[in-house]
């Protein structure tokens, strides 16, 4: 027996020197015209290749030409009972037709290989070369970047010593720190503006596939600074920084395709780059939620006022002397000042520190809490300290202060200085949240939403985070937008996950240019301010489409000439009213009324004018809407609706009413000589020409005067 299987073996070893026909028996006609047709895809370099189903493998080619077989037989797993003849004449047929199976499968192989060495393999010279490992001077320069960088990070740092190592380490060949210089170059902070340098540093950044390269020459070409403006140049620039990992690139590229600037409007897309942006933000947030950053638009502190926020310095001052005094309230203010930021005071924990502690000593259980924040968190100028914050914390939710309970909640929850517990961490949170504080009501989403100690809900979940996104914090945001992307909870919203996202990622950081460019524009630096409002404006910040739209339009921007500071106001004006601002809407129908940087358009103009009114209840645009019915601008002329338009425009704003009394007194005298039919109006018109109105305006207005005049209270005689 034993010789009769050394038999069988041999003969089988012998047959797979035959070929496939041979080992299987001719084929049939049918059968040899689908082979034909196989070796002619075959052939073929552009087509696929393809394997028939009958041959009962699949293969895989993964990398570097490694292939994997798979059996696809569907009686393989069947187990049946055979004599041993049987079993015999069945190894027979496996190894004679695995070994046909195996000659086809080195055919294909041998063709796939082809192919990549033919088709898919680059051109040597096309080829990048593969990195080299850095040398001594390298790796110094990488050294000198990464503690440069580390120090950037600081509370206060010092960024002159900072840029001077970005420099050392830039000229030793780090492009991360060439990259650091560039953008410093591109504004004029810290280093004096050079954008000619900075564009000549974002192209040789680029062309060695640099992220920061991309997005710094895809800005230059969306904005036309120093190179002809190509939104298809920008648009190239900032897919490949975003696709290289660029947060302003992937920003970027996020809004163009929320807003359809330049693309089509795809919100997935959009929701793809900017729930990255979005990841990236949320890691970084703190307990303490991070400094404030104020948004500040230029032509709101035109109309109201230099009291958009910023704190004056007399006042600042004085809240000063009153601390300094022992006025606990005032004490507590500045130490949330300094805490936080924001508001023209800048971010100081010892100044902090100093305040609140003053405050605790006097039993302020605010003060108490802040302390325990600072504490919990730790920074660069307080080492964090777990029994520390918790001593004040305790204090602090002794007296039923939310921001205490809220941090003992915040310990129990991460076992920060004590046993994780999360019953007691939802019960601090519940008391925290029961007074409207908006970390409580946060941490409260977080446990539902994760089954921290309680049952997973995913309708409270969503009810906290709602809760905790109407006080502003930036993880109620993150949270909501996971949920409606993921339709977790509730039906799935792309265009809410996306203005979610939106508002994360405008928590970034990068905020603070929207703070350096307000304090540029303040002290006359106007070209350091537009370029640093217009990289926001491309990254979505409608503040700062708004106030590059507004700097252009008052020809504030030396580096523009008048016509084209109109041309580029009117795009910043439309994707600022495009997001929503009335003001800028009304401002890109006053573009279309007067005709600057486009033509004159009336129906246009009346059109933004109407969405300003109808859909943010804009007086001026109500206004302006009654005066172009009243003369039949661009719309039918009817006195009756211009009357109208005027009486919202009164009802709207208080401000709104004198302009609105002049021109409903000089419209009810048209009205009049119209039913009249005897005015000497045509006459008049003509004397005085197309501004006849304006006369009569100015004469209504000395009118009004004279009577307030008048009419003003006497002085009454002094009896002796």
């Amino acid at each position: 027996m034993r010789y009769k299987l050394l038999l069988l073996i041999t003969v089988s070893l012998l047959c797979c020197e035959f070929s496939e026909e041979t080992a299987q028996g001719p084929p049939s006609s049918n059968d040899k015209d689908k082979k034909d047709e196989e070796i002619s895809e075959a052939e073929d370099p552009v087509k696929v290749y393809k394997f028939r189903v009958t041959d009962a493998v699949r293969i895989e080619v993964r990398d570097h030409g490694q292939s994997e077989v798979t059996r696809l037989d569907s009686k393989e797993n069947e187990e049946t009972e055979k004599s041993p003849k049987e079993n015999i004449e069945d190894l027979n047929f496996v190894i004679i037709g695995q070994n046909s199976i195996m000659e086809r499968m080195a055919k294909e192989i041998d063709f796939i290989s082809t192919i990549e060495e033919d088709v898919l393999e680059p051109d040597e010279s096309e080829i990048p070369p593969e990195p080299e490992e850095l040398t001594p001077e390298g790796l110094e320069a990488k050294k000198i970047y990464e503690t440069a960088a580390a120090l950037l990070t600081k509370t206060r740092p010092d960024k002159p010593k900072i840029y001077e190592m970005f420099m050392d380490a830039s000229n030793k060949g780090n492009l991360q720190a060439k990259a650091a210089i560039a953008w410093a170059k591109l504004f004029g902070t810290t280093l004096k503006q050079d954008i000619y340098v900075a564009k000549t540093m974002f192209e040789e950044l680029s062309l060695l596939g640099h992220p920061d390269g991309h997005m710094g020459m895809g800005f230059l070409y969306a904005s036309g600074l120093y190179v002809n403006v190509s939104q298809s140049k920008a648009l190239v620039h900032y897919l490949f920084g975003a696709l290289g990992g660029n947060i302003w690139a992937q920003m970027t590229m996020g809004y163009r395709y929320f807003a359809g600037a330049g693309v089509i409007s795809s919100c997935e897309k959009s929701l793809d780059f900017y729930r990255q942006v979005a990841d990236t933000v949320s890691q970084g947030v703190s307990f303490s939620g991070g400094a404030a950053i104020q948004r500040i638009r230029l032509l709101d502190e035109l109309e109201n006022g230099y009291t958009s926020g910023i704190l004056d310095n007399d006042l600042f001052e004085y809240y000063q002397l009153l601390a300094e005094k022992g006025d606990v309230q005032a004490q507590v203010g500045l130490g949330q000042l300094h805490y936080q930021g924001g508001r023209g005071v800048d971010l100081d924990y010892r100044k902090a520190m100093h305040y609140f502690t003053q405050a605790a000593n006097a039993g302020n259980a605010m003060a108490m809490a802040y302390l325990g924040k600072i504490y919990l968190d730790g920074s660069d100028e307080v080492e964090a300290n777990n029994e520390t914050a918790l001593k004040y914390f305790k204090k602090a939710s002794e007296l039923n202060n939310p921001v205490g309970l809220s941090g003992l909640g915040l310990m129990y929850l991460y076992g920060r200085g004590v046993d994780r517990d999360y019953n007691k961490a939802f019960k601090y949170f519940m008391a925290a949240a029961d007074q409207g504080w908006v970390d409580g009501q946060l941490q409260l989403g977080n446990m539902f939403f994760s089954g921290l100690g309680v049952k997973k809900d995913y309708k409270l979940a969503n009810k906290y985070f709602n809760l905790a996104s109407q006080s502003g914090h930036v993880l109620a945001y993150y949270n909501l937008g996971q949920m409606h992307a993921k339709g977790t909870g509730m039906l799935r919203s792309c265009t809410t996950a996306v203005e979610l996202f939106k508002n994360v990622a405008e928590r970034g950081r990068w905020g603070e240019l929207l703070m350096q460019g307000h304090s540029d524009y303040r002290e006359g630096r106007y070209n350091e301010a537009f370029v640093q409002y217009a990289l926001l404006a491309e990254l979505g910040y409608e503040v700062a489409q708004s106030n590059a739209a507004f700097m252009l339009d008052r020809g504030e921007v030396p580096m523009f000439q008048p016509n084209e500071a109109f041309v580029r106001a009117l795009l910043y004006w439309s994707r600022g009213a495009s997001q929503g601002y009335s003001a800028a809407q009304v401002k890109v129908g006053d573009y279309y009324y007067y005709g600057l940087g486009t033509f004159v358009d009336y129906e246009t103009a009346a059109t933004q004018y109407r969405i300003a009114a109808e859909q943010q209840h804009n007086a001026q645009a109500m206004f302006n809407l009654g005066y172009m019915h009243e003369q039949g601008l661009g719309i039918s002329k009817d006195i009756h609706l211009a009357k109208r338009w005027f009486d919202l425009a009164a009802e709207t704003s208080v401000d709104a009413k004198v302009p609105v009394t002049l021109a409903l007194c000089k419209l009810n005298f048209l009205f009049t000589i119209e039913k009249l039919g005897e005015s000497p109006l045509p006459s008049l018109t003509d004397s005085l020409g197309s501004d006849w109105d304006l006369y009569l305006i100015i004469t209504l207005i000395c009118l009004l005067a004279t009577i307030i005049y008048f009419r003003r209270p006497q002085n009454q005689p002094v009896l002796a």
